[in-house]
């Protein structure tokens, strides 16, 4: 037994892993990848055990059961005590490096099978990277949705002052609503006034091939906005990952990706200056475990006629060419169109058509045109009967 560097009692084992008997859980390893290592020795009338796993999540409960506490250092081995002692593995990646292995740690040996999508991970350091961008999205460009812009106003002084908030900074907020109510371009825009960093991931991305996949996307997701703070999450299509548990069975398991959401959402380790945003079309149909985590919820509802005014008026004085009817007339003739249908549907289709017949404005005829259109385009197929 020894006193490490930081106070933290250590019992080094046989075989040299290090066990660690008292550490906080700010500590814990989210994920350790392990490679095969094999003997530190041969005899020659050993024969060295070929390692194929039959099933990963009995493996995992295996993993960590043995090595619960042992210190996870990328580039460092881990020995097995039970089944082939003294058997190594070598730790190639561990988020975050320099942790301890928990109950909550997930624990993946590479394969054949998973050897270059894991590896193609970490050259990307991940795909998730790719997801930070800079729109010119602005609040003055989002019509209505007052809920939502208070909150924003409240995030915006947390930004610019987290230490200042404590227990009580916000966290965890779910926007929900039809597609094309702002939702995005809200957050887009609050990550512009502020000029900090927005991690915009859609769900769906995060659903993996294999076990633990997803698990190390959300953690590094986290890692990352953490590490760039103050920083923006946001998670689009949420439901297509913390779907209620009774949907399940319609698309398989992701309960490793929601335990690993829920961690990160509940803080384990401190996310000061970080702001997780989610948003989905359908909030009833998320699981309840994480719709719990959500200390506030705004709907994102279609515009009324006066906010449909406002948003073709606002869209019709950057057109490049004249629009021959009024915003007033077009907000009536649009009710229950989103900004994105008024502005991709509606605007941009009548524009093209008449640009393609070289017209020097929009008349009604191609603004009725786009508007039958997209009208045809909402409604559900008819049934076939045979």
């Amino acid at each position: 037994m020894k006193i490490n560097n930081n106070n933290q009692t250590e019992h080094v084992l046989s075989a040299g892993n290090v066990i660690v008997t008292n550490f906080d859980k700010k500590q814990e390893a989210k994920v350790v990848v392990i490679e095969e290592a094999g003997l530190p020795f041969k005899l020659h009338y050993m024969e060295v055990p070929k390692i194929e796993i039959s099933n990963k999540e009995l493996f995992e409960h295996y993993a960590r059961d043995q090595w619960y506490g042992a210190q996870a250092i990328e580039g460092n081995y881990l020995f097995d005590q039970k089944v082939f002692p003294d058997f190594g593995f070598k730790m190639v990646s561990v988020t975050p490096n320099d942790s301890i292995i928990g109950d909550n740690t997930t624990i993946i040996l590479l394969n054949e099978k998973n050897k270059d999508k894991l590896n193609l991970n970490e050259k990307n350091k991940n795909k998730l990277n790719l997801s930070k961008f800079k729109s010119h999205s602005t609040m003055d460009d989002i019509i209505g949705q007052v809920g939502a812009k208070s909150k924003c106003r409240v995030i915006e002084k947390y930004l610019k002052n987290s230490e200042e908030f404590g227990i009580w900074a916000p966290k965890n907020i779910l926007f929900y609503g039809p597609p094309g109510t702002g939702k995005t371009m809200m957050v887009q825009a609050l990550s512009n006034k502020l000029d900090v960093q927005l991690f915009l991931i859609k769900a769906t991305t995060l659903i993996g091939d294999h076990v633990g996949d997803g698990s190390r996307q959300i953690h590094d997701l986290f890692e990352n906005a953490k590490k760039s703070a103050p920083a923006v999450i946001f998670i689009d299509e949420i439901d297509a990952i913390a779907l209620n548990r009774k949907y399940q069975s319609l698309r398989g398991d992701v309960s490793e990706i929601v335990n690993a959401l829920l961690s990160e959402m509940d803080g384990f380790s401190e996310n000061l200056g970080v702001i997780t945003i989610a948003a989905t079309n359908n909030p009833e149909q998320l699981d309840l475990a994480v719709r719990s985590r959500f200390e506030d919820e705004f709907e994102f509802s279609l515009p009324n006629e006066n906010e449909r005014t406002a948003i073709f008026k606002k869209y019709m004085d950057t057109l490049p060419i004249p629009v021959d009817e009024t915003p007033e007339k077009l907000a009536k003739l649009t009710k229950g169109f989103s900004g994105r249908d008024i502005k991709e549907k509606v605007l941009k289709s009548s524009l093209h058509m008449a640009l393609s017949n070289d017209k020097n404005s929009i008349s009604s005829k191609y603004i009725s045109k786009a508007i039958d259109g997209s009208k045809k385009e909402s409604k559900p197929p008819k049934a076939m009967f045979v």
